[in-house]
């Protein structure tokens, strides 16, 4: 396949999907079950990826300054930070730790 059949075919799938959720009866989602599945979904998917781009490099795993920042960044989140003082903060230990190493 070429670049443009793939990318194409990606505006299709995309396409698709919008149309699926139109299609889906709004009595079906707002239950109280699907409600509390489609909000957990969404958390687990983001901690999916916030691990997999913390973690990952390639197909390895890497432990470098990008973990401490993110506990730093963790720990400021539960203690109610605003959000750009937790981003500044997780930034600064993550280049300290490299200046240093």
């Amino acid at each position: 396949m070429t670049l443009w059949q793939i990318l194409i075919l990606a505006a299709i799938a995309c396409l698709a999907l919008k149309v699926a959720g139109y299609i889906i009866p709004p009595a079906l989602i707002s239950r109280p079950t699907p409600a509390r599945v489609a909000n957990l979904l969404t958390v687990a998917l983001l901690a999916g990826l916030i691990a997999v781009q913390t973690l990952g490099q390639g197909q390895q795993l890497v432990l470098d300054a990008r973990v401490p920042a993110i506990l730093v960044a963790a720990g400021l989140y539960a203690l109610k930070v605003p959000f750009i003082v937790v981003v500044l903060c997780a930034a600064l230990v993550a280049a300290g730790i490299r200046l240093v190493t």
